[in-house]
This record gives C-alpha cells, structure tokens and sequence, in this order.
C-alpha cells in the first residue's frame, strides 16, 4: 500500500477532469482503509472514490483520496427461493450484476450496464427501468473514517430515498462502504413495465424473456442513449428528476399544458429532468470544451479538455435556465468535489 501525493485523478473520473489529489491511496481491505487513516497524520479530509463515475471534480482536492479496491463476491447464505449474496465494495457494478445472470440470480438485471462501484450503490441508491438498489438490498459493512469502527447498517439506517441515501446527508463523508448485502432471486420476478425494455424485447422475438434477455434489452437501449466514457468524457444523469407536489405541478401544466410528467404513488409528480432542459434548447449545444449530449440532454459532457470548473458552470447556467423558464429547480445527481458550503 503506498500513499501518492499530487496525485492525478483523470484516469480515475469518467468525465475525464484533470484534477489532484493532495494524498491518494488504494486501498483493497478494511486494515488498508485504517493504515491510511492512521497516517493521515495533517488530519486532511478523507474521501472514497469508487469508479469515478458519479463524480465532478470542480477543482483539485485537498484530501486524503482512498480508492475503494475491496473485491469478492459471493453467496453467504441461501435457500429454495433467495439468496444472499456479499459483494466487495471495490467490484465494479456491472460485473457483480453479469455474475448475479451467470449464477440464475434475478432482481438486479434491470441495473445493468449502471457505471461505477457496488461500495457507491447504496450511497446513490442507484435506479433504472423501474428498479432501484433498495429492492435487493439487504445490509451494508462500513468503516467510520474517523474511528475505524465498524458497523452494520441495514434498510432502514441507510434511509433510501430517490438517488438518495443517509450517507448524501448525515453520514456523508464519514464510512467507506466495504461489503454490501443482495437478497437475490431464484424464482424471477422480470419488471419490463419501465422504459422500452418490453418493446425491446418484442422486436428481438422474444416472447419468455429470462434474466439475461432482460440485461441485454437494458445494455442496448442504454449504449444507443448513453456516451461511452472512454470516448466522451462524461457521468450519466447529471441532474435528478424533480419531483413536484400535485399543487405545485399544476400551476406548472397551466402553463405548459404538454409537459411530460409521471404520476407517483405518494401523490406528487416527477418531471424528467432531460426533457426540461432539451426544452430550452440545450441538448446537443456545446459550449467551449463541454456540453449537453446530442442524444440525451440530461447528459453533459467533456469533449476532451474541459475543467471541472467549466462543466459546472455550464451546470449551473443549464439548471438556472430551467428555473427561469419553467420555475422548477433541478439539482445535481452527481457528487460534486469540493464539498460546497
């Protein structure tokens, strides 16, 4: 285990900024994670990167960066209809969904092709396709920053919310994730209500999807929207999806009668954040090195050698024309480093 100082993190962000870190260190088990601490000694700011994916780094980092490289998947426990399977912090989200389908473990297909860590799902409470990480989790293994302690944290600690968890809120920045819990599927239970996933599937033929047919219709419809970070720097959904009171939304439609809109079961109403922002006139637009993808405007972009610093400020004029236009705030979905005050 060795501690870099100055480090740079573009390889480690899949926007792709050239951003440092003052102290950088991966780290592949919980003793690593408490050796770095300890030699903290400056008592710098410590924060866990997994892959990068879900980050937009303003400017260099005065922190201790500790990538989380905790692998290991397997099944704990099991019997004729689930299965609980652990899974390292480190894995890559993608990978641990593949060997979910290769063991004939459902509920995490609609996932698939999701960038990032299985350590920074939780945080995120990641969604797509009508699932959300909170459907199968179980519990989660963490290690206080401060004290090295470790503790357990089950659904309700971790308080899930819309991408959203208690460690956005009140334990943001103070537990690396280190193992994660799935309750798992033997009997599958397929969601193909979500997106085009059954249209998808009807054009391919196919009539009894299995889990896998359900992950290859998400991976392809996902590819045809989504920039490949290898080749356009970006993060995914930059900004969530608002959600608006039943009051708050009508006074909204009265205005813009043909707004796209989802009805949700506890009475409010989500508005997709990439038809907002398309609607006033940003997708596919390109400002200096950055912009809004041409096939998704949710999507902003580095075409190669923007700054952080560029990207969000081409966030936050995005977020204000929105406001002016349809008075609805939209917020970042991605973490923004620094921290803001």
């Amino acid at each position: 285990m060795t501690i870099h100082e100055n480090y740079s993190l573009r390889a480690c962000n899949t926007f792709g900024i050239d951003a440092k870190a003052a102290r950088f260190c991966a780290v592949a088990s919980v003793v690593d994670i408490w050796t770095a601490i300890k030699q903290n000694t400056d008592k710098l700011p410590v924060f866990i990167l997994g892959g990068g994916s879900n980050l937009l780094l303003r400017h260099d980092l005065p922190y201790l960066v500790l990538k989380n490289e905790i692998k290991g998947i397997k099944i704990v426990e099991e019997n004729d209809e689930t299965a609980l399977v652990a899974a390292g912090g480190g894995e890559n989200w993608h990978d641990f969904v593949l060997w979910c389908i290769a063991h004939n473990l459902g509920g995490v297909e609609n996932l698939s092709l999701i960038p990032g860590t299985v350590g920074a799902a939780p945080i995120q409470n990641i969604g797509a396709y009508g699932v959300e990480l909170k459907d199968v989790f179980e519990r989660l293994d963490a290690t206080h920053l401060g004290t090295g302690g470790i503790g357990t944290f089950d659904a309700y600690i971790c308080d899930f919310g819309y991408r959203d968890s208690i460690f956005k809120r009140g334990l943001k920045g103070k537990y690396a994730i280190t193992r994660v819990y799935f309750r798992l599927q033997k009997t599958h239970k397929l969601n193909l209500s979500y997106g085009a996933i059954a249209q998808t599937l009807e054009a391919k033929g196919i009539k009894k999807p299995t889990i896998k047919d359900v992950s290859d219709a998400v991976i392809e419809i996902r590819s045809s929207k989504l920039p490949d970070p290898t080749e356009i720097g970006n993060s995914g959904s930059f900004f969530k999806n608002p959600e608006l009171s039943k009051t708050d939304f009508e006074a909204v439609e009265t205005n813009f009668p043909d707004i796209v809109h989802y009805n949700l079961p506890n009475g409010n109403v989500k508005v997709p954040a990439g038809w907002l922002i398309e609607q006033c006139g940003w997708k596919g637009k390109r400002v200096g090195n950055t912009g809004a993808y041409k096939n998704q405007a949710l999507v902003l972009v580095n075409y190669g050698n923007a700054s952080g610093a560029e990207v969000w400020s081409l966030a936050e004029e995005i977020a204000q024309s929105v406001a002016d236009k349809f008075g609805i705030r939209i917020v970042p979905e991605v973490n923004v480093l620094p921290y803001q005050n």
